[in-house]
Parts: C-alpha cells; structure tokens; sequence
C-alpha cells in the first residue's frame, strides 16, 4: 500500500516539471502527507485536449459521487490494479478520471527484528525507510479522482460545494519494493503520462501494461527516524538517513 509520502517542492516547480499549468495555490512543504491531506494532483485539460494539464488539489482519500458522506475517504487511500476495472468504486474511474499523484518520494515501513531496535514494549521495531529517485526528480504516481457533491455545504453564492477526492493505485512489488513490503504505487514513465491522463482514451487492456512493476529500477531507499510514524512530525530532517542500529536513534514508543 501507500499510507504516506513527501511533497516538498512549490506548486509551479511542480508543474513545470509536468509541463502542466498552475490551477491551485500552495499547500505548503509537507514532509508527511498523511490520509485526509491536501495533495498535488496532475489532471488533463478541461478545454481542448492540445492544452497543457492542470497541476490541482485533490483531497487524499476517494469520496466516490454515490457516497452518502466523506466518511469513506480514509478506506479508500488505495486502488489495487488488479481489480480496477471490476470494482465499482473504481471501474468508471478508470476509464475516465485518472491523474498523477506528484511525489518526491514514500514512506513504508520494513519488519523489525529480534536483533535490531525494539520498541519500548520489547518488540522488534518497524523500520521506516524512504523511497525515492536516485536523482531526486519528482514520480509520478498513478491515481484516480472522483467529484462529490457535499450536500451539507454551500458556497457563498448558495451552490453546492464540491470535494474533489483521489486515490493511489497500487500494484505488486518490484525487487526493490519486495524488501520492504508486498505492494507499492503504479509509477508512470514519462512517455506515457499523456496516455494515462488522457480522458477520451479508454484501451483498458493498454493501460493495464503501465501496472506491472516488475522491470523498474528506478527506486532507491534509506532507513529513517521512527518520528516519521508521527503525522504530528513535519520537518525536512524526516527524510535523512538514520543509523538504525545506533542506539541514539529514536525508537516507537
């Protein structure tokens, strides 16, 4: 799965990385983006489908538009590719609205063991470790998007207000992910991001190819505080490496 990740760099940085137009103000560094944030979103174009996307803000966790309230935002952070066009939460969405989630990279957390830290219980202590690109660029992370409509909330004008929500797609775990845990994000290559955004392209069977994981070696990762368990804790510093085995390094409480 995907549960938290970094999105430290300014939204037109960001949209110049994509090639995409600024449609919404900053959120602010965040250096643990949790479920329920705010996050970065690149979207195809409202007008013509020559114009360039539109970097946006998604609230993390999907709200399909059949839902009766956004309780069910946190249960659904996640989309597994296996089951996308199947699912009817997701099936519409897939052919439809789809986006790339911006991340400077993801945290995920490796079993402990008997012979490194514990935690104050006694137990062996998760690991977290940071994920990322060796040369530090942006990835770009598969999702979908959904609108919802609050009926509990009007704008100033007395229209409804709406909530657009996303979820990260999943698959299984490439060689380098498989250390850590069994799953781990879609990631998107560059030369298929018009293809994934691409509303009006709805080849199931091609956008199924972008979910196998298995030849990506693009990742690269590093053990780092138990602070980041905390989604309390915001600081750059989360993302330095950490010597797990020092005893000066902070265990789970």
């Amino acid at each position: 799965m995907c549960g938290r990740f970094v999105s430290s760099s300014p939204p037109d940085q960001v949209a110049a990385f994509f090639g995409a137009d600024v449609a919404v103000e900053t959120l602010g560094e965040n250096f643990n983006v949790a479920p329920t944030h705010d996050v970065y979103a690149v979207v195809a174009p409202k007008t013509s489908p020559d114009a360039a996307p539109r970097l946006e803000a998604f609230h993390w966790g999907l709200v399909p538009g059949w839902a009766k309230d956004r309780k069910i935002a946190s249960r659904m952070i996640n989309a597994r590719s296996e089951t996308l066009a199947e699912k009817p939460a997701f099936k519409g969405l897939f052919k439809k609205k789809r986006l790339l989630i911006p991340m400077d990279g993801f945290y995920e957390w490796k079993a402990g063991t008997a012979d490194g830290p514990l935690t104050a219980k006694g137990k062996p202590a998760k690991q977290p470790m940071f994920i990322h690109r060796p040369d530090g660029e942006p990835l770009a992370v598969a999702g979908l998007w959904a609108a919802w409509k609050d009926p509990e909330a009007t704008d100033a004008d007395g229209q409804p207000m709406w909530l657009h929500s996303a979820t990260v797609v999943t698959t299984a775990a490439n060689d380098t992910m498989s250390q850590v845990h069994d799953r781990m994000p879609v990631l998107v290559p560059q030369s298929r991001w018009a293809e994934w955004l691409d509303p009006d392209n709805d080849d199931v069977e091609s956008l199924r190819t972008l979910f196998d994981m298995s030849g990506d070696e693009s990742l690269v990762m590093r053990p780092v505080s138990t602070e980041v368990n905390s989604v309390r804790n915001n600081r750059p510093e989360l993302i330095d490496e950490i010597d797990p085995l020092s005893p000066d390094s902070p265990t789970l409480l």
